[in-house]
């Protein structure tokens, strides 16, 4: 084991033994704070995003098959959120989304036991933004792991207290969030913290004490630059000398994303990292403020490390993330879950999966378990959502001259929309487990227009494309989003509608 030393943060000496009068609020009790909203102009130019294209539509025929990883990163909405309150439009390479409509929980049957990882649906409906085109569901849902079933963590939070945290947005943003996590915590579990901020040290050792991990948590100052290869290195090298045999060992960034000292190399960190997990340590990171924002970094970075990526732009949000969603967040429940999905081109004649841009995989992906793809975690939701062209209809792209076309008669008799496949593994394990489902050919007939959920879905994949400034979406307008979203009871979904109506008043004034 490392022994912890003294680091020198701001000029303050960052000890880790604690003392129960440094505690905030009551032992084991999070203290949330409420920051006022910071109305500031978001230094866009110093942030660095890595969007992709719209996904393009495809032809049937030509390409029948679509696979991709399950993401159940979240970061996309709430860093949108954050622009949009600040009274700004994001980026559109800012915008991923499957994280918008993954941000949101949805009426999905779950299923009872870790055996059978996660439950399937499916549902189809018409578009609300084209009378040609249907909109097919595809929702995946976590088991729910009891607070019992849970097994040991080993944490490693690793905490940027460079001098760009230092906002009231960033660092104590930062505590907030953590405190939430700790409360979830059982006596099993242990935790130890890692800072740096031109140099990389431990400053708390592990420890399953509530008090002492609140008390080193309450006296952390930021100050200095940032090397962040160096921090995740010590973090890992903790996270591995207190290794749990068949319990979660797992590192927790907390940064900005503003790496600027030391180890810079993105492909460099993204070796290491894939080197720790596949020796069984994840990575799950936590993005926080304005102005120095590396989008780009973080998302592949936890991707790579089989951990989520989450950005935190309010109190709220912390509690949401690491309190109410802490087994989503902290225990895995199916690892390289992949879906693929055929379609019948009697059926069927073009489509296009809406987000997923950089989850996609080659079609030989799927079935090889040596590729790395998403993981889901205990009560997790994935929904992914495809707009199809039924075939004999006109669609985005028109019949060419030498095509041949679908027979009639082998339309009307064809039982199969789609064929769904799925494959996971679980999270000890290395070989994949494969589901199937069909999409019958009758779902794609005369569907109705989307209700509840599915309505509520299909409104926030039309925000996300809208905001990317997708051109399929034609005349929708962001007064269509809001209506098509109905009224909601939910705080986050009235939170989404609020949202739309101000990018909407937003737009107006560009």
């Amino acid at each position: 084991m490392i022994a912890a030393s003294p680091l020198i943060v701001s000029g303050s000496q960052v000890m880790h033994e604690a003392t129960s009068s440094d505690a905030a609020g009551a032992p084991g009790e999070p203290s949330y704070r409420y920051f006022p909203p910071i109305m500031v102009p978001t230094e866009v130019d110093r942030e660095r995003y890595d969007g992709e294209a719209v996904s393009p539509v495809r032809l049937v025929a030509a390409e029948p098959v679509s696979t991709f990883s399950v993401d159940v990163d979240t970061a996309a909405y709430a860093n949108a959120r954050r622009f949009i309150k600040d009274g700004q439009m994001p980026p559109a390479d800012a915008v991923r989304t499957e994280e918008f409509i993954n941000y949101f929980r949805y009426d999905y049957a779950a299923p009872r036991a870790t055996a059978q990882p996660f439950a399937v649906a499916m549902d189809v409906a018409a578009s609300p933004w084209n009378a040609a085109s249907r909109l097919v569901r595809i929702g995946l849902s976590g088991y729910e792991m009891p607070r019992q079933e849970r097994p040991p963590a080993n944490l490693v939070f690793l905490l940027d207290v460079s001098g760009s945290m230092n906002s009231r947005d960033k660092l104590p943003l930062v505590k907030t969030a953590l405190r939430s996590l700790v409360n979830q915590l059982t006596p099993q579990d242990r935790v130890a913290i890692v800072v740096y901020a031109g140099a990389a040290g431990l400053v708390l050792e592990p420890t399953s004490d509530a008090t002492a991990i609140l008390n080193a948590l309450d006296r952390l100052e930021a100050g200095g630059s940032t090397a962040g290869g160096a921090g995740l290195e010590l973090a890992y090298r903790i996270a591995e000398d207190n290794r749990i045999a068949g319990g979660v060992n797992r590192v927790i960034l907390a940064t900005d994303g503003d790496f600027n000292v030391g180890q810079t190399d993105q492909d460099a960190l993204v070796e290491m990292i894939e080197r720790k997990r596949e020796a069984g340590t994840t990575l799950t990171v936590l993005g926080f403020g304005r102005g120095n924002v590396n989008d780009a970094m973080m998302e592949q970075i936890a991707d790579h490390g089989n951990g989520n990526y989450a950005y935190i732009d309010s109190a709220l949000e912390a509690r949401k993330v690491l309190g109410e969603q802490m087994g989503a967040t902290i225990f895995t429940i199916a690892k390289d879950v992949k879906i693929q999905v055929e379609f019948n081109p009697m059926v069927v004649s073009q489509y296009r999966l809406i987000g997923y841009e950089n989850r996609a995989l080659r079609e030989q992906d799927f079935d090889d378990d040596a590729v790395d793809a998403g993981d889901i975690g205990a009560g997790h939701q994935v929904t992914a959502l495809y707009e199809v062209i039924p075939a004999g209809t006109d669609g985005w792209i028109a019949q060419r001259r030498y095509e041949t076309p679908a027979d009639p008669r082998a339309r009307d008799l064809a039982a199969e929309a789609a064929h769904v496949k799925l494959r996971y593994k679980l999270p000890e394990g290395d070989t994949s487990t494969l589901v199937e489902h069909v999409l019958p050919a009758s779902a794609l007939a005369r569907p109705g227009a989307p209700q509840g959920d599915f309505a509520f879905a299909a409104a926030v994949a039309g925000f996300g494309q809208k905001l990317r400034g997708d051109t399929l979406l034609g005349d929708f307008s962001y007064a269509d989003i809001a209506g098509l979203a109905g009224p909601q009871e939910d705080f986050w979904r009235q939170e989404f509608i609020q949202l739309v109506e101000a990018a909407r008043a937003q737009s107006a004034t560009e």
